[in-house]
């Protein structure tokens, strides 16, 4: 396997994987504490008519695509606050109602210009066709994201507990709220490329899961997640390079086989 490093593709994608594994396992952290996985398998799914739209209009391209996934994911997001207080249905039954309408129009869109040979990239990743441009973005994001959320964890953690005890602080808990989501979507879509939106959920959600039981406090729970979600991630593109499998799909398999290790050797662990 070593013989993998020798190769500049290779080479190319393994830096991919550490970056974007490090960078979804710190955010992991966040997601988990939030308890909002499933929420955010829904908004992962709603960036597809975003990159579809912007491909019908701009032709598909890294800046294009980027940015028609941002713009999708904040229109389902606000659609979704505004008509759960509208016809007072839970956030969740609407948001399950726009991800599916979306994520269906996204198809119809890519169909309708001729681009649905580029679905499958967009749905399952194409980590080893990582452009310069790619890498420097998910580069970029990953410093951002990691560098607010260390910066102002104390008071994530705090809002995420309890809000009304946050806001006696001195906190700003709706602007805090908005810039957590804000983080949360530039990693969604600067993971899309890698493993696509179908599995990017399992980089962002499950390197905290498996840390969690082993770890009682979140400054703790960032930094080994961050680590777990490179490592873990990492070791699924080789697997998958080496089995001949499709890399966004060796590492999110990866990352839940290691996931259910993590449980069982938890539960023989001596107390």
């Amino acid at each position: 396997m070593t013989e993998l490093f020798e190769f500049p593709l290779y080479q190319r994608a393994i830096l991919a994987t550490l970056i974007i594994g490090f960078v979804n396992g710190y955010t992991s952290a966040f997601v988990l504490l939030h308890r909002s996985p499933l929420k955010l398998t829904a908004l992962s799914h709603s960036l597809l008519p975003g990159v579809a739209i912007s491909a019908w209009i701009f032709s598909l391209g890294v800046l294009s695509a980027f940015f028609g996934a941002v713009i999708a994911a904040i229109i389902i997001g606000v659609l979704t606050v505004l008509l759960s207080r509208i016809t007072k249905i839970s956030d969740d039954t609407v948001l399950a109602v726009l991800y599916t309408g979306a994520f269906a129009v996204g198809i119809m869109v890519l169909q309708l210009i001729g681009s649905y040979q580029d679905l499958e990239a967009w749905l399952l990743g194409n980590i080893l066709g990582l452009s310069d441009l790619d890498l420097w973005m998910s580069f970029g994001v990953g410093i951002i994201a990691v560098t607010m959320l260390s910066l102002f964890r104390r008071a994530v953690v705090i809002n995420l507990y309890d809000p009304e005890v946050a806001a006696s602080l001195g906190i700003r808990t709706r602007l805090l709220d908005y810039a957590s989501f804000a983080i949360l979507i530039l990693v969604l879509v600067t993971t899309l490329q890698a493993v696509g939106c179908i599995l990017a959920i399992g980089m962002i959600v499950t390197p905290a899961a498996i840390v969690r039981p082993y770890v009682s406090t979140p400054e703790t729970l960032f930094p080994i997640s961050a680590l777990v979600g490179a490592l873990g991630s990492t070791l699924g593109l080789m697997l998958s390079i080496t089995l001949g499998q499709p890399a966004g799909a060796s590492i999110a398999a990866t990352l839940a086989g290691l996931f259910i290790l993590s449980v069982v050797f938890r539960t023989v662990l001596p107390k």
